[in-house]
C-alpha cells in the first residue's frame, strides 16, 4: 500500500543545510511496530506519521519516532510536519496559527510570511520542568562530553516532553572542538531517562547569538544536526539561570556547523513562554510502499 510521505529540511531556507525529517502524511491503520520500523529504516532522527485529531482543538495528531524509540514531543519534526501538511493543502492556518495533538499534549504553531518570502513556523515550546544535576553528575557529563562546562549555571535536565540534559560551555570554539564520548553519554541519559544531551555557548558578536550541539546516543542518533526541542531546552536553561542574554528576548541560535549544516533557530524568549520558530523547505515528495 502506498502512502504520500514528504521529507522536510526544517531550519532552513535551503535545502540539505538543516535538518531532514521524514513525514509519512497519513499514518491511519499503521501499528506501533511497522512505524517504528519505517523509522528505522528512514535512519533519519526523526519520522512523523500524520493521524486524526482526537482532541476537537487540534488540527490533526503525530506520532514522533526515533530510529529506535517514540518521542513524546520533538522540535524539528513539528515543524516539518506542519509544513508538509500546509504545503499539501491538508490545513490551513486559521488567523496564523495551528494546533497539534501529540503524546506531549497540544502545541500551537504560529505560521507567518506570504508568496514572496519562506514560512516561518514557531511552536510554543511545553512548559518546561528544570532539574539541576549533582555535582557527581556534572563531573560525568563534562568528561563525556571532553568539553569543560561553565559551572557558574549549573547544568540541567530539561524536560519539554523531549528530555534534555542541557550544560554551557565557555566559548562557541569549545563547543565545536567538543569530541564527546558517545558510550558513555549514551549510559548517563539512560540512566537519566533523558533524550540527550546540548552542549552550548555564547557569541560576543557576529550573525548568530549561541551555538549548539545536540547528542542523542541513547536514541540512536549521535548527533542531531538542528534540534528545536533541543533548542528550546537551552532558552528555558537560559531563562531558568536568568543570563543576561535572555534580556535580548528574541536570539538566533546556529547548529549543524560539525555536520555540514547552516541551521537557524529562532528563539523568543519571555517570562510567560519560549517560542522556537524556523523555516522548511521539502526535499522529497513521493510515496512510500507499506
Amino acid at each position: 500500500m502506498k502512502r504520500a510521505f514528504k521529507q522536510v529540511d526544517v531550519f532552513t531556507s535551503v535545502p540539505f543545510k538543516g535538518n531532514p525529517v521524514a513525514v509519512v502524511m497519513d499514518g491511519s491503520g499503521l501499528t506501533t511496530q511497522q512505524m517504528q520500523a519505517i523509522a528505522h529504516w528512514t535512519n533519519l532522527s526523526e519520522t512523523t506519521f500524520v493521524l486524526p485529531a482526537e482532541d476537537k482543538r487540534a488540527s490533526y495528531r503525530v506520532r514522533i519516532f526515533t530510529p529506535g524509540s517514540e518521542l513524546p514531543f520533538a522540535g524539528h519534526p513539528t515543524i516539518g510536519t506542519a509544513s508538509a501538511l500546509l504545503e499539501a493543502g491538508l490545513i490551513t492556518a486559521a488567523d496564523g496559527k495551528i494546533v497539534q495533538e501529540c503524546a506531549a499534549g497540544l502545541i500551537t504553531l504560529h505560521v507567518s510570511g506570504d508568496a514572496d518570502q519562506p514560512l516561518t513556523i514557531a511552536f510554543t515550546l511545553p512548559e518546561p520542568v528544570i532539574t539541576l544535576l549533582t555535582q557527581d553528575e556534572v563531573e560525568k557529563l563534562e568528561k563525556a562530553l571532553n568539553c569543560q562546562i561553565d559551572r557558574s549555571v549549573t547544568p540541567a535536565l530539561v524536560d519539554v516532553g523531549a528530555r534534555w540534559v542541557v550544560a554551557k560551555a565557555f566559548t562557541p570554539e569549545s563547543v565545536l572542538q567538543a569530541k564527546p564520548d558517545y558510550t558513555a553519554l549514551a549510559a548517563a541519559d539512560s540512566e537519566n531517562s533523558a533524550t540527550g544531551t546540548c552542549l552550548f555557548a555564547a557569541y560576543d558578536s557576529g550573525s548568530a547569538d549561541i551555538e549548539v550541539r545536540s547528542f542523542a546516543p541513547a536514541c540512536g542518533v549521535s548527533e542531531d544536526p538542528v534540534c528545536g526541542s533541543g533548542n528550546g531546552s537551552v532558552a528555558a536553561f537560559m531563562r531558568f539561570h536568568n543570563m543576561p542574554l535572555i534580556q535580548k528576548s528574541s536570539l538566533l541560535s546556529s547548529q549543524g556547523q560539525k555536520l555540514g549544516r547552516a541551521g537557524r533557530v529562532h528563539l523568543d524568549i519571555t517570562p510567560d513562554a519560549v517560542k522556537v520558530g524556523g523555516a522548511a523547505v521539502t526535499c522529497i515528495d513521493g510515496h512510500l510502499t507499506v
